[in-house]
């Protein structure tokens, strides 16, 4: 059993925000699965498990300082095509596709989507 239920990023323009992760996600396997319209987009493999919000109570969307929400990857290739669909898409650059010295064979790339949210793509598979 996982222990998260699902992740939230909040945004201040759902139709941008659907569209960057509809293409950013897609390499990795990642589909949208259902949406609330101009509220929710939810994403996921099998089920919903990371959604796009705005904010229920009203105020702005606003990023977490330090916080990085992490997607696995199935291969390297996958995590070069993530960083490329985001910034064709709005994203920016936090860190170009490139091997990792966090762990052995780590392969990553980090971004921040258009509100400023941290991503990050990572692989362990051998080149």
């Amino acid at each position: 059993m996982s222990i998260l239920s699902h992740i939230t990023v909040g945004t201040n323009n759902m139709e941008k925000a659907d569209e960057f992760y509809s293409q950013t996600l897609a390499p990795l396997g990642i589909k949208k699965i259902d949406a609330i319209e101009g509220v929710t987009t939810m994403f996921g493999v099998e089920g919903p498990e990371f959604f796009v919000s705005t904010p229920r109570n009203g105020e702005p969307a606003t990023y977490a300082n330090g916080g990085t929400i992490g997607f696995m990857a199935p291969s390297r290739a996958a995590i070069d095509a993530f960083h490329a669909a985001a910034m064709a898409n709005g994203g920016t650059d936090e860190g170009a596709p490139g091997p990792r010295d966090f762990a052995p064979n780590a392969y990553a790339a980090y971004l921040r989507d258009p509100d400023g949210n941290k991503l990050c793509a990572v692989c362990f598979a051998p080149e």
